[in-house]
């Protein structure tokens, strides 16, 4: 009831009498005034005036089921929410709800983050109410070899989701948001975002794959270690974010392209988009790899996903993510 009442008193303009509300609902008038009651309490600006009704005047940075469920607007993508406020790393538990045949789009979020993990078996940094921790459940029916696809399309959608709620949250010039091939999300040069895509599958079919996304949003401090290449959407943008917005915005983008890839089954269909948010394109990069490194310049990807890189010899090649990185000549990007 609690998703009911957000999602009418944030989609209605002035306010909405208990009345209204317990006939949509269908609940009693005391249900509603109780529930509204909650909800003060967990800190939304909710007006009651007599003979008007209620309205919702703002919310605090609320990461809830029922917060996440009002907010989201798309068909499947995030449309079975699980949330916790701990959990030892959102990619086991979606990994844990696929394996006990949980619907495509389930998105499992926390708060905080026990054991988050990231590329290569890092560690990710994951304490409670300042940043997003989240993992999407994909059943998609292609072949197991096109799975890593999968983590450029998050990256896009990544990206545009954030872009869509920084035009919204910065009233000046609004931070670049690019994308460092191939799925870390970079604003003013240092990384914001990371990405684990991980599969469970057969030989010739994939039973699901898990997606996490970690996201920076209201960071102050990094670890030594990463404090001069990561940044954060308070960084950036000056003042707090509300964490389960850019959730919503995220998992609308990812719906739209994730249908995009699934026409093709290749990224043909978001090679420009992706490209252009591109930060290595048109620049020297060095390829990092076991038996050699190498300078070069970057000029794209291919429909697979792999970076078009030339050698300073002329040659042209295509480099697969799980077997190089590629970083910039005189820094992370």
């Amino acid at each position: 009831m609690k998703t009911e009442i957000l999602k009418l008193l944030r989609g209605t303009d002035g306010y909405v009498s208990g009345q209204q509300i317990s006939e949509m609902t269908g609940v009693s008038r005391t249900a509603v005034w109780k529930t509204v009651r909650r909800l003060q309490e967990e800190g939304y600006q909710v007006e009651a005036v007599r003979n008007r009704g209620y309205r919702i005047v703002d919310g605090p940075d609320v990461m809830t089921k029922e917060e996440l469920e009002s907010l989201m607007s798309t068909r499947w993508a995030g449309k079975n929410i699980v949330y916790y406020d701990v959990t030892d790393s959102t990619n086991l538990r979606a990994r844990q709800l696929g394996d006990e045949g949980a619907p495509h789009g389930t998105l499992a979020v926390a708060d905080r983050q026990t054991a988050g993990r990231g590329r290569r078996g890092r560690s990710w940094e994951s304490p409670a109410g300042s940043s997003i921790y989240m993992s999407v459940l994909l059943r998609p029916e292609i072949p197991p070899d096109k799975a890593a696809m999968l983590t450029l399309v998050m990256a896009c959608s990544a990206a545009e989701g954030i872009r869509g709620c920084l035009e919204q949250e910065v009233s000046g010039e609004i931070p670049q948001v690019q994308i460092k091939w191939p799925n870390d999300i970079i604003i003013n040069g240092k990384k914001l975002v990371g990405i684990l895509t991980e599969m469970s599958s057969q030989i010739d079919y994939i039973n699901h794959v898990t997606v996490g996304v970690g996201i920076n949003v209201n960071m102050t401090e990094f670890p030594e270690a990463i404090s001069q290449t990561a940044t954060s959407l308070r960084l950036e943008c000056g003042h707090a974010v509300k964490r389960s917005p850019v959730i919503a915005a995220v998992m609308e983008r990812l719906e739209a392209n994730y249908d995009i890839f699934m026409k093709t089954q290749d990224l043909s269909g978001l090679m420009e988009k992706y490209s252009s948010m591109l930060v290595n394109r048109d620049r020297e990069v060095r390829v990092i790899g076991v038996r050699e490194s190498y300078q070069a310049h970057a000029e794209g990807i291919t429909k697979t996903g792999e970076l078009i890189v030339r050698r300073e010899d002329g040659t042209v090649e295509n480099i697969c993510a799980g077997e190089v990185s590629v970083r910039g000549v005189y820094g992370y990007v």
